[in-house]
């Protein structure tokens, strides 16, 4: 796996932490504090530069309010999801819609589609959250990756292929919530991946997909690479 200079850390469930050569820390669904799967010396960042939210379920946005507030990342999210964080006096939060692009702390990234719901529970009610959604995301160097997001298979991921050609894809494998290793086995092929890191699966025993189910569908020919929650990779 080249990262071209970028550290990656998986945090657990489809939270991920990079980090550029100039030391801009992206953290992509920020659900640490209370996500059972992400090590106790990692749920408490003293850093985040930009913040990307792919959609409002808890363990993908159940973090985000106090994190901005102590640390004011530049936070990206669906334009619905912004205009709730904005209400929960979120510093510097931004919207965006799926085909757009933005550059910001000198990392470029453009918000995908997913096949997902996005309601975020709010004081106990379900409000709004727009579309669930992934990114495609380019750091300085040039490393692609795509992060999609929760989703199951669907066929215009070939087009984020022939669109950005990603050289990395996190794919959700677990199941019931989203995609497991069958369906992500054809997405693999849809995107024409060649290295793939596997995300959602295990933090709860509902999530039953597992990377080998993943690693015996794709063949020989894809690079699975299953990270170890806060274990960082350059």
């Amino acid at each position: 796996m080249d990262l071209k200079g970028v550290e990656i850390t998986w945090l657990g469930h489809s939270t991920v932490r990079f980090r550029t050569q100039d030391g801009t820390v992206v953290l992509v669904d920020p659900w640490v504090m209370n996500n059972p799967a992400c090590p106790d010396e990692h749920k408490q960042p003293d850093r985040i530069d930009l913040m990307l939210i792919t959609h409002g379920h808890f363990d993908h946005i159940g973090d985000a309010v106090e994190l901005a507030r102590r640390l004011e990342p530049e936070t990206w999210s669906i334009f619905e999801t912004s205009v709730w964080l904005t209400s929960k006096a979120v510093p510097n939060a931004s919207g965006m819609n799926i085909g757009g692009t933005v550059e910001a702390r000198g990392v470029r990234f453009t918000m995908t589609p997913a096949v997902h719901s996005c309601g975020i529970l709010d004081e106990g009610q379900i409000v709004y959250g727009g579309s669930a959604a992934g990114y495609v995301i380019e750091f300085p160097g040039g490393l692609r990756v795509y992060h999609s997001g929760d989703t199951t298979v669907f066929g215009d991921m070939q087009l984020i292929a022939e669109l950005y050609r990603p050289d990395i894809c996190l794919l959700p494998i677990g199941d019931l919530y989203t995609m497991g290793p069958l369906e992500a086995a054809h997405a693999v092929k849809l995107l024409g991946a060649r290295t793939v890191v596997p995300l959602h699966f295990g933090t709860f025993p509902a999530l039953t997909g597992t990377p080998d189910q993943l690693r015996e569908l794709v063949g020989g020919d894809v690079e699975v690479v299953e990270l170890e929650p806060g274990v960082a990779v350059t």
